[in-house]
């Protein structure tokens, strides 16, 4: 397998994220899945992904403690597009349990409570949402976070034993602003109010323009332990 992901790597290197997602799209038909935090770069991806085929496979995750933006912006993408974006949901005997044994803002008491919340919130939907696919599409890029440094067009993901394809991985902040612009794609307004990183609203804040991009998510740590999981492997 990683052979094969060291091959893809090389002959899309030099390809643009439309031309990665239509290989993807056409390749694995059916059992690919577009994964999006309707972020600016899932928003992009939204887009191409609507030129190429409407029918294409695409979710999100519904945590319970989304934006209200974030909820307006599934409804207009859907709207625009002419798309269905499915919609997954933490099992609610887990979140009460937790809630319940932890506290409601438990996230902020210690980072093992943090990423005990983003596992059911969030890790254990995303599992279900996987199920039956060989491919997921992501918004990742490397220069988002010092965790993604070392990322690559094409990953295998362990945790999933899939493959995970990143169109956008080398694109800069400044280029993800003007495909938005010029392509006039529907983003959320939170991004114009200090917001480069939407999550769930208890563990994001506006930023600063000397701050790092994601300083405003789960701002109370090191940059080191700042993912929930979705693209990190287990251990």
């Amino acid at each position: 397998m990683q052979n094969e992901i060291l091959k893809l790597n090389q002959k899309l290197q030099a390809s643009k994220p439309e031309e990665i997602i239509k290989y993807f799209l056409n390749t694995y038909k059916n059992k690919i899945v577009f994964a999006s935090s309707l972020g600016l770069e899932d928003q992009i991806i939204l887009k191409i992904i609507s030129d190429i085929d409407r029918k294409t496979n695409i979710f999100t995750l519904d945590t319970g403690r989304l934006f209200p933006e974030t909820y307006d912006l599934i409804q207009r993408s859907e709207s625009r597009y002419k798309i269905k974006i499915k919609i997954y949901f933490p099992d609610a005997e887990k979140v009460e349990q937790m809630v319940n044994t932890k506290g409601i803002n438990l996230f902020y008491n210690s980072i093992e409570d943090r990423k005990l919340c983003c596992k059911i919130r969030k890790l254990d939907p995303l599992k279900r949402a996987l199920k039956n696919f060989d491919v997921w599409i992501c918004g990742l890029r490397k220069e988002q976070s010092v965790t993604r440094t070392d990322l690559q067009i094409v990953e295998w993901d362990e945790n999933n034993k899939m493959l995970k394809v990143n169109p956008l991985i080398n694109w800069t902040y400044l280029q993800v602003r003007e495909y938005i612009k010029n392509n006039k794609i529907p983003y959320n307004p939170l991004h114009d109010k200090g917001f480069p990183s939407i999550g769930c609203q208890p563990c994001t804040r506006a930023i600063t323009d000397n701050e790092d991009i994601r300083s405003g998510r789960w701002w109370w740590e090191n940059p080191e332990t700042k993912e929930c999981g979705l693209h990190v492997k287990e251990g």
